[in-house]
């Protein structure tokens, strides 16, 4: 079982990729050649001898190419035990002839879906015969040498260059690689099934009874990177993607510069690029972000005015931070926000003049992506804990000025609305207990994970009072991402100096907060929707 040699090989991709070359090495090595439809014709027009599968099983192709490697002459050549009498009889008996190498990549299935293809192109593109084979050759490492990847197909070369044959160990890397890919593309398509063909298919949801929740949930992700380390230096950490369609994020971003990017450096982005996109097609607005919560947030005629802006809210918090933007980077805004120490800026593009800028500072990470995520998007969030996992849908509610409750006595006014609901969008990003003051599409102070909300709310008073735009905070809105239990929430607005205050509603004491809000002339909106962030 140790260094075994390829006398044929049987060869059947969808991703042709550098099959050519591959054949013409097996080939020049002696290798002998067996092909199916599409990769033998390719392999053919090389002017290389190969032998179809037909030729192979005796019997055609058949079914639009459903039906060709589902057969003994394919599955015992792959699954034979060569050093067991028995298997090695019942070769001889049948005419079967051993297949040292096989070398598949499955039919697109999760390319058809991202590329929204028809349910019917979705189905024709399920794999059969190909993950049957992987699986015997994966099987049968002992003997048998499975290949998935293009990548891997210099490393193959090279072995059987210097020694006619593969390694063990390089088989066990190559079957373990094997089912990887199986399982992965399994998981694609019972996802599909679950998720995407629950409402496409004739029958309907309804009969299909879809449920965000199947009983078994299926996963299919592939290995972005490796990072240096996770939260801490003694933790490892990797960045895995969907095998399939993915909502563009910060690993789909494009790194023009800086250092390597790193497990907190993605996940205080990620947050940073979900709050600036609640934000998307308005104003210039730039986000700061620390440790995965919102420091300051504005927006402003000019992106350079809404960076001065969100800055003000906290100057102290956003050195080391993560800056997002809404729009397209500008040079002035660029070599303003050159002037603190940041980790990270991520916007939907970037200027000449910008890139310019963010050149002279050579460890900050520039990344660019093509589009923001929808906020409204459906889909789920996953949780590890002991034992198990928990799983919920994204928090996409989001209310508009139609949605809001007045219950004072006192009305806000047009620009306090539109404040409240600047605040809200905040508060949705930031970790509960959140409280956040703004004024005229800017952060005055937020305050943010506390065990109380009362505390939250002196928190950001206190921030708001020793920042650059300590003005800001009178006459501001105070947002709570759920409701106030007891009217001390609005005893902080009402020392802060706010005017209006916006949250849920709901609770026990709701008359009891009003009453107070109406005592010291206030306004006070419900959104009848909590926005809990842990």
């Amino acid at each position: 079982m140790g260094n075994v040699a390829i006398k044929r090989a049987l060869l059947s991709v969808s991703d042709k990729a550098g099959i050519v070359e591959l054949a013409a090495a097996l080939a020049g090595m002696g290798v002998e050649l067996v092909s199916t439809g599409g990769t033998a014709q390719a392999i053919r027009d090389a002017g290389l001898l190969v032998m179809d599968i037909a030729e192979l099983t005796g019997f055609p192709e058949m079914m639009d190419g459903r039906v060709k490697t589902l057969h003994p002459a394919v599955h015992g050549g792959l699954l034979a035990v060569r050093d067991n009498a028995e298997h090695v009889a019942a070769m001889q008996a049948h005419g079967i002839g051993a297949i040292d190498l096989l070398v598949v990549n499955l039919y697109p299935f999760e390319q058809t879906v991202a590329r929204g293809g028809t349910r019917d192109e979705i189905i024709e593109n399920i794999d059969i015969g190909g993950p049957a084979m992987v699986r015997s050759s994966a099987k049968n490492h002992a003997f048998v040498t499975i290949l998935t990847d293009p990548a891997d197909y210099p490393e193959l070369l090279e072995q059987m260059a210097s020694t006619g044959g593969t390694n063990l160990a390089f088989r066990i890397r190559m079957a373990a690689k094997a089912y990887a890919r199986t399982a992965a593309y399994d998981a694609a398509i019972a996802s599909w099934f679950a998720f995407g063909d629950a409402w496409s298919n004739p029958l309907g949801p309804e009969a299909l009874k879809a449920t965000p929740f199947p009983e078994t949930l299926p996963l299919a992700f592939a290995r972005l990177d490796v990072l240096r380390y996770g939260e801490n230096p003694h933790q490892q950490a990797a960045v895995y993607v969907p095998r399939g369609p993915a909502t563009p994020g910060v690993p789909q971003a494009q790194q023009m510069q800086g250092k390597e990017l790193s497990y907190n450096n993605l996940n205080d982005a990620d947050a940073a690029l979900e709050l600036v996109s609640e934000f998307a097609g308005g104003d210039p607005t730039v986000v700061i972000v620390k440790h995965a919560n919102p420091c300051g947030v504005a927006q402003a005629d000019t992106l350079l005015g809404a960076w001065e802006a969100a800055l003000a809210c906290d100057s102290v918090s956003a050195f080391g931070g993560i800056v997002a933007t809404n729009v397209p980077l500008d040079g002035p805004t660029a070599e303003a926000i050159c002037g603190i120490f940041t980790e990270v800026v991520i916007a939907p593009g970037a200027d000449e003049a910008a890139r310019a800028a963010f050149a002279a500072k050579k460890n900050l990470r520039l990344l660019l992506v093509e589009q923001l995520p929808n906020p409204a998007r459906p889909g789920l969030q996953m949780k590890t804990i002991a034992g198990g996992m928990l799983l919920q849908s994204r928090d996409n509610g989001a209310v508009g000025p139609d949605d809001l409750k007045v219950v004072t006595k006192r009305q806000p006014t047009a620009q306090e609305l539109a404040d409240c609901l600047f605040a809200w969008k905040v508060a949705k990003h930031v970790k509960s207990n959140a409280i956040v003051f703004a004024k005229d599409g800017a952060t005055a102070g937020i305050g943010a994970g506390q065990m109380n909300r009362r505390d939250s709310g002196r928190i950001a008073t206190v921030r708001a009072r020793e920042s650059d735009a300590a003005s800001r905070i009178t006459g501001s809105a105070m947002a709570s991402d759920a409701f106030l239990p007891f009217a001390d929430g609005i005893d902080v607005a009402i020392e802060a100096g706010a005017s209006v205050v916006i949250q849920p509603g709901g609770a026990m004491r709701d008359q009891e907060v009003i009453d107070a809000a109406d005592a010291a002339g206030i306004a006070m909106v419900f959104t009848g929707i909590r926005h809990f962030r842990h």
